[in-house]
């Protein structure tokens, strides 16, 4: 499968001043601006950005940023599933993943990531993927937004559904762990009935499995 990527970009003005929204950027590219010291959500800075550099050579890896001037504020990432998790079970091509996504606290409240997304889903090339976000409230800054739980649930979801990912039902044991947690999905338009079908069998895999090894007995 040809993983094509088209660029685009747009910008706004900020309480910050203006602000440039655009991607998806080679690792080149990216290397043109300074990253943000405190994009440190997964990791430090240096390291986060090494990832981003690193997944934007992946043939299927997009990074887009948020930036003003040469420093980037927020990013976000999308690329396949890791191979040990189980959303790569059947090694579909057409699934990627929203690996991570991430401004600096100053720019809450200015759109940022509810932007970031929509840029994404301007290149028409994602029509062609089924895209999912795994949402766990452990990784969620509560401490920093002072948000409930539930309540930064309701943020989150208002955020991924500016890119058209909407909350999934799955079996999948970490999701279903805490009913904040949440599987996201878009499934864009192109993607065949066959990849759906295999889709909705990976969202319920411990079904699929029970079932396989029923008809197996």
């Amino acid at each position: 499968m040809e993983h094509a990527k088209t660029y685009h970009s747009f910008s706004y003005e900020t309480d910050l001043g203006p602000i440039v929204i655009e991607g998806p950027l080679s690792s080149n590219e990216l290397k043109q601006y300074h990253f943000h010291e405190q994009l440190t959500a997964f990791r430090p800075a240096h390291k986060q950005f090494e990832a981003l550099l690193s997944i934007a050579e992946f043939p299927e890896g997009r990074i887009l940023v948020a930036r003003t001037n040469d420093t980037i504020v927020g990013y976000v990432t999308y690329l396949h599933p890791d191979p040990l998790e189980r959303w790569s079970e059947f090694n579909m091509e057409d699934l990627i993943e929203l690996g991570a996504i991430e401004m600096i606290p100053a720019y809450r409240g200015a759109r940022v990531s509810s932007n970031l997304l929509k840029l994404s889903m301007m290149d028409d090339y994602m029509e062609n993927y089924i895209v999912i976000s795994t949402e766990y409230y452990w990784h969620w800054d509560l401490e920093g937004t002072k948000l409930s739980i539930w309540d930064y649930r309701k943020v989150m979801e208002k955020m991924m559904a500016a890119g058209g990912l909407l909350p999934a039902p799955t079996d999948d044991p970490e999701i279903i762990s805490h009913p904040a947690n949440c599987l996201m999905v878009r499934i864009g338009k192109n993607v065949s009935d066959e990849s759906i079908q295999q889709f909705d069998k990976l969202r319920f895999l411990a079904r699929h499995n029970f079932r396989n090894m029923r008809e197996g007995l």
